[in-house]
């Protein structure tokens, strides 16, 4: 990996906290809460990491989850992402958890957000790692189950930042969730969806305008509507775009054929996440250089895309613009 990647100052505004559920803690969770795992060994849970599509993945995601039983492990879970993303380079991440997966088989809201937010807020008392935490609605579950779930984080407010709209996208569309998201903006929830990954085009308007979310979590489908391109591109709506997840779930065949850089010089604001990189093969880092390595993405591309991230992020001014000098300056030293 070039010295141009680890060293280059990074945000991620597209990440599920069960999604860094590396097999190694699966085990050591399952061990702590005596829970028996289908599998022998950590590599026979990693050889399980084939999928053809995004149910496939789902499948195995909502199982391996099921060690996550006390807010210890979700302080546990956090803080080993965090620490990676430390070493990483990365300044400020923007994460989503599912509290639906946790409910329904009895852990308590309060659990999961304590652990969490812990250590978020360790993260930025170490490191100056700076976070934000956005709360994500199971699209195959009902949009009655999601006005609970809206009802039981109330307590919780100061902790959660935004609210998302993840898992299945097809048989899903984001107009099954048109009142609980108008519900969340009332309460001054900030509203992104995942649209456009395995759903059409269409989902990503739709998400726009009868959601109406500021950002779009993947998008990437926007690459076969011409007229979307162009209103993504004029208004500088964000895309968070997740490659290596992409690849693995079958989104695209090969990574010569990923459409972040037809979109990147198109103007529109995508941006370089690791969705859930424990399953995908990568973290921030690993998708940059997957990027350069599989689509010839330049030194230049990538300092764009990074930029593209402080952009879409939720920071206050003052502290994007901090961000976006230390990535300025990281690219004149190696760009001049």
């Amino acid at each position: 990996m070039s010295s141009f990647i680890r060293e280059l100052p990074k945000v991620e505004l597209h990440l599920h906290i069960e999604g860094t559920l590396e097999p190694e803690m699966v085990f050591y969770l399952a061990k702590r809460n005596g829970i028996t795992l289908d599998y022998a060994d950590e590599s026979a849970l990693r050889a399980a990491y084939q999928f053809n599509d995004l149910q496939s993945f789902l499948n195995i995601y909502y199982q391996g989850m099921q060690v996550l039983q006390t807010e210890q492990d979700f302080f546990d879970l956090t803080w080993a992402y965090l620490a990676r993303s430390h070493q990483e380079n990365v300044r400020h991440v923007e994460i989503f958890f599912d509290p639906q997966a946790h409910t329904e088989r009895g852990v308590a809201f309060a659990d999961v957000v304590n652990g969490i937010s812990g250590a978020l807020a360790k993260a930025k008392q170490e490191w100056g790692l700076t976070s934000y935490l956005i709360m994500s609605f199971l699209r195959h579950l009902s949009q009655e189950a999601a006005f609970e779930t809206l009802q039981q984080a109330k307590p919780f407010k100061s902790f959660i930042t935004g609210v998302g709209l993840d898992s299945a996208e097809r048989g899903n569309p984001p107009t099954k969730f048109t009142q609980v998201f108008a519900v969340a903006a009332q309460q001054g929830y900030r509203l992104v969806a995942h649209a456009g990954e395995e759903g059409p085009a269409s989902y990503i308007r739709d998400a726009l305008d009868i959601l109406k979310v500021e950002r779009i979590d993947h998008g990437v489908a926007a690459i076969h509507d011409a007229p979307l391109m162009a209103r993504l591109a004029q208004e500088r709506i964000p895309l968070t775009v997740c490659p290596l997840s992409n690849l693995v779930l079958k989104v695209v065949d090969d990574m010569s054929e990923h459409p972040m850089l037809a979109l990147l010089h198109a103007g529109v604001c995508v941006t370089v996440n690791a969705d859930d990189p424990a399953y995908f093969g990568g973290y921030m880092n690993a998708n940059y250089q997957a990027l350069q390595e599989g689509l010839g993405a330049s030194d230049a591309d990538l300092l764009q895309l990074a930029l593209n991230s402080v952009e879409a992020c939720w920071l206050p001014e003052s502290e994007k613009a901090t961000l976006v000098e230390r990535i300025r300056a990281h690219g004149q030293q190696y760009l001049a």
